[in-house]
């Protein structure tokens, strides 16, 4: 290539000579090549999509300018005619090129080609030019694509560092501006100036993809060893040049006898790639609060960049669909470097050695048993994927943390199983094959295979490609005073091989593998002056619960676990009963401040069963509140319903300053999700009996005793897809008590527009099956539902003035302005919409019909402006025109302004959490 640099239009014209070998045994017309820089092109785009799902609105809202693209391609062939070429509109980050004749086997073809392409803004992935000018290039140029089983590989970026390129040799003349600096992992052969212009000739071979940062002054400082040169800006303010030096050196020789030589003669291992994919962990916390020492945060940071760099650069596989592979080695190493160099480190590094947080599993943890509890995170919640599924299907939180921690302990626990270094003598072989040719999974599973005697055709038909759980118990155990004798039950009838441990005093007396063929079985043996037996003691085998796999040999109570109070929150401790216990405190205008002491099992990892308990003691009204519920789930792995949960609730305070309330809910949920588990539609059926007993108030209109106590059945029916562009909800709700039954839809649409502008659609409908009530109690509601289910965190649910009778829910009618007719006991249905005219201010408008008993339907209508600071959230509602006339010629119209406020934090969580799950 000849490719010139415009710094002030951030674009490359390149001049590109492209000789394809045929070396397939196939004859082939066409030669596709990648073009992922075009993907940035678009909002539409596989990238821009994938930015859509998970949330992420930089990418919809940027200028044509922050965009990138490859612009006025030509192609030619070797007599100089024009060649054929075509894009999709779907896929447009890769085109096909047809030639004049077919290429056979063994024979080559040249291309020559002409573009420009424009770098897009860094801001998107971090890869393309920065606000001061820098640039990081990647993806920048047509390459083509990989080819395998007489098809070349079709795939899109979607922003996972997974293209999928041919084995090249580049030769690349490149002219920047006199001045700027060039870094690249390929060799610089030579470079000349002139008076405004810097000429670098770069070369390198046998790759698939290599980097090129352009900085006004160079970030990069180069490490020479005996192996090869490192060249990186990952910094460390506190770390000296001798520090890092013995660091990089030593990560060096670990990963060249770990997994083998590298093939070049440079590598670049870049703070850029770091912040792509860091290490996820407590290390993310500022420096005031880190318990890591500086050089072990260097050195963990430049560990799994190094590492993350070595393999994708010398790796001849299909990145997307043998992903699991690179993560598998990449962890493992991380693992092993852990063992060897720092064997006492913990998961909250320093923090284990003050005594307040002593007693907390979380602070005693090995540093390497943390990467269990990533995966079992996710295993808990059903959301865990197959290994071997392409990496694109995968759900962002597997994809950067759970699947990548699960690759690294399963070949982990695979070299344990096996033993004498098989996996490790494995993994050189099939890095020396690869470096002769371009390789697959396949000849990854058989070399393994050829190396031991066992059976390990579990590994890869359980381990990497199916979600099938691990989970062994005891189910039976008796002893000796020579021998144990005990029973394993394979809970999930999964055969995969377990080790058993006996310990004494907490030091290891003998380990022993129980192979598939034993599973399920009765074992005796030896005993050893063991006082218990523990299945999976180490954590080898990433199994999805601890907690069933120990057994004390000693003592009138062997199978009991003493409860543990912790503060907080902590991880769960196999070894004890949690109980936490946190400081609350909950308001409401009739309870006032109620502070309290909540107690929970709700670890970090979700369990079958759970329950939580907040007892409160109200101050305005000197009683005690609160609530409480019990939660049992039961999860299904291989079906679109994939969880079931029965629920228990209960809770007690006031709806007015004299009176109180309490209800119960038993209920049952059934979950449903889509097979592709980054799809976002979700869908559930909830049936639940909501009994409620009110106390009568003196100070409140009603003197019906129905409106006391009264219990309702509800049905529901929920379906939600929600992106960044779009989202859509269809719910149906029943309700059937002695005195009326309800039913009910509501759906919502909202639409982000290329525009940037977003309109939201809200419809309500909702009509009496039968009434026979004497009140509005249980009526449709315009503007503020009775909300006799006691379901919305009303502040003051029976305000009818004042501040908190302006808290806005959107629920039922879902109007805004208090209209003299707010309630239908016969039928409504109601239309709301908002339109954003600038960032968070929008315009609203609400309109409906509501019918009422022996009265004609009523049109109704209001609008005004809606400030959405935070959705959900806080907002603010201002009437301007509604059915009662133009709202700012009325009386008070300070007190017609709605507000939504919502003081739980859960609630702004799920706003950042959402592109993860």
């Amino acid at each position: 290539m000849n490719v010139e640099l415009n710094p002030d239009t951030k674009t490359l014209s390149i001049q590109q000579e492209i000789t394809f070998f045929n070396q397939s045994n196939d004859s082939i017309s066409s030669i596709v090549l990648n073009d992922w820089n075009n993907a940035y092109s678009d909002k539409n785009t596989p990238l821009g999509k994938r930015f859509s799902d998970e949330f992420y609105r930089g990418f919809h809202l940027a200028n044509e300018v922050e965009r990138g693209r490859t612009s006025n391609l030509t192609i030619l062939n070797e007599e100089k005619l024009f060649l054929s070429w075509h894009r999709t509109k779907i896929n447009p980050d890769y085109i096909t090129v047809d030639l004049r004749e077919k290429l056979a086997p063994n024979q080559k073809v040249t291309l020559y080609l002409t573009y420009f392409s424009k770098i897009p803004s860094n801001k998107f992935t971090k890869y393309g030019y920065a606000p001061n000018g820098d640039l990081n290039l990647k993806n920048w140029f047509l390459s083509p694509a990989r080819y395998e089983n007489k098809a070349f590989v079709k795939y899109s970026n979607s922003n996972l560092d997974d293209i999928a390129n041919g084995i090249c040799d580049y030769t690349i003349h490149f002219k920047i501006p006199k001045g700027l600096s060039l870094t690249t992992d390929l060799n610089v052969e030579e470079q000349t100036e002139d008076k405004s212009h810097s000429d670098f000739l770069l070369k390198g071979e046998n790759r698939t993809d290599f980097s090129v940062y352009i900085e006004s002054k160079s970030s990069f400082n180069s490490y020479r060893n005996e192996l090869n040169e490192v060249i990186t800006n990952i910094s460390s303010t506190q770390l000296d040049a001798i520090q890092k030096i013995i660091i990089i050196n030593r990560i060096a020789n670990f990963t060249n006898d770990f997994i083998g030589v590298y093939p070049h003669p440079k590598i670049v291992v870049s703070q850029t790639n770091y912040d792509r994919n860091p290490f996820y962990g407590l290390n993310q916390l500022p420096s005031f609060l880190n318990p890591f020492e500086e050089d072990f945060l260097f050195e963990i940071k430049f560990l799994k960049t190094y590492l993350d760099t070595y393999l994708k650069n010398s790796l001849h596989l299909d990145p997307r669909k043998d992903n699991w592979i690179y993560d598998a080695l990449q962890m493992d190493a991380m693992m092993k470097y852990i063992e060897q160099y720092h064997p006492e480190s913990k998961m909250l590094g320093s923090a284990s050695r003050f005594k307040l947080l002593k007693s907390y599993n979380i602070t005693n943890l090995d540093f390497n048993k943390q990467y269990s509890y990533f995966y079992m995170l996710m295993a808990r919640k059903n959301l865990d994927q197959a290994l071997g599924i392409p990496k694109t299907n995968l759900i962002k939180f597997n994809e950067q943390i759970a699947s990548k921690y699960r690759a690294g302990l399963s070949i982990s626990f695979l070299d344990s199983y096996l033993e004498n270094n098989i996996v490790s003598n494995s993994i050189h072989q099939f890095y020396e094959k690869n470096k002769k040719q371009q390789v697959t999974n396949t000849d990854f599973e058989s070399i393994l295979k050829s190396n031991t005697d066992k059976n390990i055709n579990w590994f890869f038909s359980t381990i990497v490609n199916s979600r099938e759980l691990i989970d062994y118990k005891f189910s039976k155990v008796s002893k000796t005073k020579d021998n144990i004798t005990f029973s394993i039950k394979n809970k999930t009838e999964i055969p995969i091989p377990i080790p058993i441990y006996g310990l004494r005093n907490d030091t290891i007396v003998f380990k022993k593998w129980l192979d598939i063929k034993e599973c399920d079985s009765t074992f005796t043996i030896e005993k050893k002056g063991a006082d218990r037996i523990i299945l999976n003691y180490k954590n080898e085998v990433p199994e999805y619960n601890l907690r069933n796999n120990w057994k004390k040999l000693d003592g009138f109570f062997p199978n009991n676990r003493p409860i543990k109070f912790v503060f907080m929150k902590d991880l769960e401790d196999p070894y004890y009963n949690q109980i936490l216990y946190v400081p609350s405190l909950n308001y409401n205008f009739y309870d006032g401040l109620s502070p309290g002491l909540r107690l929970h099992n709700r670890t970090i990892l979700d369990k079958p069963f759970l329950f939580d308990l907040g007892p409160s003691y109200s101050t305005k009204s000197n009683t005690f509140t609160g609530g409480g519920a019990f939660v049992i789930n039961q999860n299904y792995r291989n079906s679109n319903l994939y969880n079931v949960r029965y629920t228990v609730t209960g809770s007690y305070f006031h709806y007015a300053p004299d009176a109180s309330y309490s209800k119960i809910t038993p209920s049952v949920e059934f979950r449903i999700r889509e097979s592709d588990f980054r799809d976002n539609r979700k869908q559930a059926f909830l049936f639940r009996q909501v009994i409620v007993n009110k106390e009568k108030s003196n100070l409140l209109d009603g003197s019906d005793a129905s409106l006391e106590n009264y219990s309702v059945f509800n049905a529901r029916y929920y379906n939600t897809k929600t992106e960044l562009t779009q989202h859509f909800n269809f719910n149906s709700d029943f309700q059937f008590s002695k005195n009326f039954g309800k039913a009910i839809t509501e759906m919502g649409y909202r639409k982000l527009f290329e525009n940037n502008h977003q309109i939201n659609l809200r419809l309500y409908a909702g009509f009496f099956l039968y009434n026979t009530t004497h009140s509005d109690y249980f009526s449709f509601s315009l503007d503020h539902p009775s909300d006799y289910l006691f379901d919305y965190n009303y502040y003051g649910r029976s305000e009818s003035k004042g501040f908190f009778s302006q808290q806005y829910i959107e629920a039922e009618g879902g109007f805004k302005s208090k209209l003299s007719t707010t309630y239908a006991n016969q039928w409504m249905t109601t239309l709301n919409g908002s339109f954003n005219i600038w960032n968070w201010i929008e315009l609203y408008g609400d309109m409906g019909l509501i019918k009422n008993k022996y009265q004609s339907p009523q049109f109704v209508y209001d609008s005004g402006v809606r400030l959405n600071l935070v959705t959900d959230y806080f907002e603010l509602y201002f009437p301007v025109y509604s059915s009662n006339g133009f709202e700012f010629n009325q009386k008070n119209y300070n007190e017609k302004v709605r507000f939504v406020i919502t003081f739980s934090p859960s609630t702004l969580i799920n706003l950042f959490n959402r592109k993860w799950f």
